[in-house]
């Protein structure tokens, strides 16, 4: 195959978009090993992003579009995902093993961020990465009943780190693991702080592509400590559309943009409800909120979710959508979520300052 043919290749590839990214394969630099041989093209498609459930999508993309120009006649894809670490605000240090940290939160409570957090991780670790999930929500932990491990205890090997608890393939810690469930949490504020920071350093998360961290509604301590501390590389909003909800979700993006840490997105729960029997669509708590929210602050809303009832029997039974009914509507809802989100991460810059050699300064 001559020069020119492989030229055609490559302008080919070039008018293909990425459904999740919006930009073509090439100029983003996710085509690797392009080679051609006697009517054969063969070529890796490295995502940078976990997209598992699209990767037959993106063969078929590809091969469909390069086996109709002259002169080919078999062509090999291989899709896969490549996801590393990236930069962080203030230039902080990633926390040992842990690529990406990605804060879930609202301004207030009810407005099923604990339900997006968890829906977002299974969705994460359903598209193929290493997950985490860290419910830092101490004075009402929820994900051991959300991720159905509220009867399970953390063991410690060494008497100070403590491995955390693996559900549906994503690893789980929280305060609600170490507590009687029946018992309130009155502790004050730098208590809760160094809580979350222990329950962060002291688990044994090994190697994660990306940690989500629940947050508790609100703008307080463990808000300002998060964004302070810990190299959080981003925050997602979930809010729903009524007006005093927005009201509270600008708050916490306005508190994360004065800290430094940049949005990800808004998840918007509760958008629409679907009758069950007639299929009629009606905006109970409002429309356009998120969409409206998004253009004043300068990002994206990456998600609607209808007030299903679903949603919270599959949360209450510690089976969320995503893998209670991984082939229903709402799970491709929080896939999708996930996997734009993922494409946010994606689009930082990268942290290298684990490429770079320690200097050390020794007496000879």
């Amino acid at each position: 195959m001559s020069e020119t043919q492989l030229d055609a290749i490559r302008q080919t590839l070039a008018t293909l978009i990425d459904p999740d990214t919006g930009k073509d394969y090439l100029s983003s630099k996710n085509i690797k090993n392009l080679r051609q041989e006697q009517g054969r093209v063969e070529l890796d498609l490295v995502l940078g992003y976990p997209a598992q459930s699209q990767f037959a999508a993106r063969e078929q993309q590809l091969v469909q579009a390069l086996q109709v120009l002259d002169g080919v006649e078999e062509v090999k894809v291989n899709v896969s995902s490549q996801i590393v670490a990236h930069s962080v605000a203030r230039g902080m240090p990633l926390q040992k093993g842990i690529k990406n940290i990605i804060a879930v939160a609202s301004g207030k409570g009810g407005v099923g961020k604990s339900t997006t957090s968890a829906n977002l991780a299974l969705a994460l670790a359903a598209e193929g990465a290493k997950v985490g999930l860290l419910d830092a929500d101490i004075y009402g932990p929820s994900q051991p009943t959300m991720m159905g491990v509220a009867d399970e205890r953390p063991e410690s090997i060494d008497n100070k780190y403590i491995k955390p608890i693996e559900k549906y393939g994503v690893l789980n810690m929280s305060i609600g693991f170490l507590i009687d469930p029946e018992q309130p949490m009155v502790w004050r504020g730098p208590m809760v702080t160094q809580a979350l920071t222990q329950l962060l350093n002291d688990t044994l998360w090994g190697e994660l592509d990306y940690l989500v961290i629940d947050l508790p509604p609100g703008t307080g301590d463990i808000q300002l400590t998060l964004s302070q501390k810990v190299p959080v590389t981003g925050a997602v909003i979930v809010t729903t559309p009524q007006d005093i909800a927005l009201l509270d979700a600008r708050k916490g993006l306005k508190m994360f943009e004065k800290v430094g840490v940049p949005i990800l997105g808004i998840v918007e729960n509760m958008s629409m409800h679907v009758c069950s029997n007639c299929g009629h669509i009606e905006p109970i708590f409002g429309e356009g909120g998120g969409e409206k929210m998004g253009a004043e602050y300068g990002t994206e809303l990456i998600g609607k979710l209808p007030l299903d009832l679903s949603i919270r029997l599959n949360a209450d039974a510690g089976q969320p959508s995503v893998v209670a009914e991984p082939d229903g509507e709402i799970a491709a809802i929080y896939k999708a979520i996930a996997r734009k989100v993922a494409v946010k991460v994606a689009a930082k810059s990268q942290d290298f300052s684990n490429k770079f050699p320690k200097i050390v300064i020794q007496n000879t």
